[in-house]
């Protein structure tokens, strides 16, 4: 079975590309300094260290410029019809906006980056909510998206809804670098799918998982069905907002057991009636 957790995919030739410019900057740069230091000296000054530093502050993207992508996209959907309302729920909350759908329901999300840390967990569903998503916000360019939507559906959510008892109804990965050429989207290149132009973005459109409409228990409900498009409005609202094909959403299957004393997940993505990720019976330790 193929590795298509996401139809898109790391450039394969991207990490020894990074290696060897790396290696150039190392050993080249002294030749690019303009203070006419020795080579010896530009190295021991700390010039080289620091600006790597700075660089990487720099192309860091900040949870304000994630903010205003996701402001640029629910004002489109808010100005097209396909939600009521939206909020910032403020940082004493663990989620991150309140949507009111159009009948009046009230879909929670929690803002997330590239799924493959240790913060893919924290996140609490408000009381008020009727659904309540993740949002994966990845402004990593080198980042892998199969490994990391991997990483955070079966490593980190699947466990923690089954073990934590979580109610998360999807996942949508989706942001500014989407069909662009450091993250090539098969949607458009190969599927011809229409990009829609918000601001300074040209979006594809989102890729969406929807998850079990109830929490796995190995005794009781060992394999739930996963939720439908219809069953999650802000993930329909945004699926029918940029252009989304049904054939192309993310039914994801967490699946429990016991295995002697031990409590087990099985997890598995099914696109278009194909299952495109399946993983075996995975351990939860929680310490």
């Amino acid at each position: 079975m193929s590795d298509e957790t996401i139809p898109c995919q790391r450039d394969p030739q991207l990490g020894s590309k990074i290696d060897e410019f790396a290696e150039i900057l190392k050993t080249q740069s002294h030749k690019l300094n303009p203070f006419g230091l020795s080579e010896v000296e530009f190295y021991d000054s700390g010039i080289f260290e620091g600006s790597i530093q700075r660089v990487r502050g720099q192309i860091s993207a900040s949870m304000g410029e994630k903010k205003i992508f996701v402001k640029h996209v629910l004002n489109y959907m808010q100005d097209n019809k396909y939600i009521q309302d939206w909020i910032e729920a403020g940082g004493s909350n663990r989620h991150d906006y309140s949507v009111t759908l159009n009948n009046g329901k009230i879909a929670a999300i929690e803002l997330k980056g590239c799924l493959d840390g240790n913060n893919t967990n924290i996140s609490a569903r408000p009381p008020h909510a009727h659904e309540f998503i993740v949002w994966s916000v990845c402004q990593n360019k080198g980042a892998d998206p199969r490994h990391n939507v991997w990483s955070g559906i079966h490593t980190r959510f699947s466990a923690d809804i089954i073990s934590e008892q979580k109610r998360v109804d999807g996942l949508v990965v989706w942001d500014w670098l989407c069909g662009t050429t450091a993250r090539k989207c098969p949607k458009i290149e190969q599927y011809g799918r229409e990009i829609t132009e918000i601001g300074p973005y040209k979006l594809p459109p989102p890729c969406i998982y929807l998850f079990p409409e109830t929490i796995p228990s190995p005794r009781n409900n060992p394999n739930p069905r996963p939720h439908t498009i219809e069953g999650v409005g802000i993930l329909d609202a945004m699926n029918k907002c940029f252009g989304g094909s049904n054939n192309e959403l993310n039914y994801v299957h967490f699946d429990a057991a016991m295995n002697g004393v031990e409590l087990v997940r099985t997890t598995t993505i099914d696109r278009n009636g194909v299952v495109v990720k399946k993983s075996k019976p995975t351990p939860i330790r929680r310490s």
